[in-house]
Order: structure tokens, then sequence, then C-alpha cells
């Protein structure tokens, strides 16, 4: 797996990288100031017209998602011949920009622009440029929207659901139905708690969840798109608080990504198909079952009995169960 990094500006910071950092195979998202005259800046300086631009700093797996479709991304949510101004947003730091660190990177943005450009018939205002330097935002600019929900968005992240996400597998190794719904399908259908969990990469309280000290007997779902995740039978005690699992369904099932939030250094767990925050897993768990503690939200969960598996359309899965009816 190779890592490698771009540097995007598209106007505010805080959606830009909240919207980035939802895409698979996105292994980590920073915000910061790029390409000003000095390396070393500070937000009321930026607001006074330093020259720097509010950029998002996007580190990905190459063998799991392209520059190319990343970028085909940025130009869905961003206006890209708007000069200095995206959303409400007006001055110098909010134009938009593709910063490369690698030069064969320069020639996937030109191809990249040149299709907008030919489908617009005009020439776009995003600046494409070698990162002169990065200085990275005040801490409490970091994951602003996972910290802060309902704070300022010019973005829509309905175009999320367009990416061409491999589908997710049965035991069989067949493809199967399950597919992310739009941004406001998502709104509509799931509670406030599951939507800031699921989108938005929030926490719910510890012993607040509806399945944190659940045994009964079943298969936990993402609340998204249905796509298997736990089992019951993989399920413990666990005094932190929230559902505690030895392992998922099947290794395929879920996405485990790099998580530097809040200051610390922990490893997400995502959904594979529906992209959706599950929570995150600690090497903390009982040896006697693998010694993993996969820590989820009961939010990001739908739960399904064992006696119903086969009512939902999960009847594949009751093998997984021992002692079967």
């Amino acid at each position: 797996m190779m890592n490698k990094e771009i540097y995007l500006a598209g106007g505010c910071f805080w959606g830009l990288e909240a919207y980035f950092s939802r895409i698979p195979g996105v292994l980590s998202t920073s915000v910061g100031y790029a390409n000003g005259p000095n390396p070393e800046v500070s937000y009321e300086e930026v607001c006074h017209g330093s020259g720097h631009a509010e950029a998002v700093q996007v580190r990905y797996s190459s063998s799991e998602i392209s520059l190319e479709i990343l970028l085909k991304q940025f130009f869905k949510i961003i206006d890209p011949f708007s000069i200095n101004r995206q959303g409400n947003d007006r001055g110098i730091q909010y134009r938009t920009g593709i910063y490369y660190t690698d030069t064969a990177d320069a020639e996937v943005a030109r191809r990249v622009i040149s299709a907008v450009e030919n489908a617009h018939h005009r020439k776009v205002a995003v600046e494409l440029a070698p990162l002169k330097n990065y200085c990275p935002a005040e801490e409490y600019h970091q994951q602003y929207l996972d910290k802060n929900p309902g704070g300022y968005c010019h973005i829509s992240f309905d175009s999320l659901s367009e990416l061409n996400q491999e589908p997710a597998r049965d035991r069989a190794g067949s493809a199967t139905p399950y597919t992310k719904p739009s941004d406001s399908e998502l709104k509509a259908r799931l509670t406030e708690m599951q939507y800031r969990v699921t989108q938005l990469n929030a926490t719910e309280p510890p012993f607040s969840g509806k399945y944190w000290n659940s045994n009964e007997r079943g298969l936990y779902v993402d609340i998204a798109t249905g796509e298997p995740l736990f089992l019951s039978e993989h399920k413990f005690d666990s005094p932190c608080g929230w559902a505690s699992f030895a392992k998922p369904v099947q290794p395929t099932s879920v996405l485990e990504l790099e998580d530097l939030s809040f200051g610390m250094r922990r490893t997400e767990v995502r959904s594979r198909v529906g992209n959706s925050h599950l929570g995150h897993v600690f090497p903390d768990g009982p040896r006697e079952l693998g010694g993993q503690r996969y820590c989820i939200n009961s939010a990001a969960l739908r739960f399904i009995p064992y006696d119903k598996l086969d009512e939902e359309g999960y009847a594949e899965f009751k093998a997984c169960f021992g002692n079967n009816d």
C-alpha cells in the first residue's frame, strides 16, 4: 500500500475536511494554511489577508482510491469559477487550489481540470501549484465539524453517495445489494444521534446506547445500509459503556483507518459499503477471543434478532451461530 498526500483549498476548510474524511481510502485529514509568503502564520493573520489559502491535507492510500477520483469529488463540491469566494465566504484565504508534493500528480490534476473546462466551455479559477508551505491550523479548527456537528458548513455531502465503491460480498463471495442512501435521505431516515455518529463521526455518551449491555442473540447491521457487521456470538461484556465485539462478522465488512483526532492515535472503524463511522478498535479485548475490542456506537447499528433473520433477508447468517435451530 502506498500512502500519498494532496492539499486542497476550497473555501472554509471545516466542511472540506469533513467531506474528505468520509471517503473510503482516505487515511487522515488535517486543516491548515497553504502557499502563503511565510511558513508560519496564525488564523488571525490569515483573516487579515496574509495571502495563505485555507487548505486541507488529505492523506490517502493510492491502492484504495486514486487521486483522479479524489479530485473529481473535489470539483463536485466547489465553485471552480469563483475567485476568492466559496459559499458565503469571501477573501483571498477562500480561493480554490490544488497543491501537490509529487510532480507526477500535477498531470493528473491537469487532466481533471481540462475535463471540467471542456464540460463548461470556460477556464476554471482553481490554482494548480506545488506546495510551497503548509502551516497546520490551530487545534480548535482540526475536525471542527466532528467537535461541533451544528457548525457552519457550505458543502453538501450528497455527492459522497456517487462514489463507485466496491460492492459488499456475502459469505460465498457474491455481490450483495447494500448501497448507501444520499445524505438527504439519511437525514430524513436517521435520528439526530444516528446521523451525527455515522455521518459526522460523533460519539454517543457511554452507557447510553441501546445495545451496550444487550446479550440477545442476533445480527448487528449498519443502520445506514443494512450491511451485516457484527454477531452477538462475538459480543462480550465490557465496562467501557459501549457495545464491544471481538471481531466483525467478516473481515471485509469494516474498514480500519488511522485516526489522529483529538490529539490521540487510534484506529477508527467504518463500515465498508456505507462508510459509516462505527467506533474504534483497541487491543485490550479478552485474550481468549483474540485480544481485540471493537468499541461500537449503538447509534450506528440496527439489531436483527436471530428468529427474524429469515424474515429480514439474512438467512445465510444463521450458519454463523452455534447450536443452530
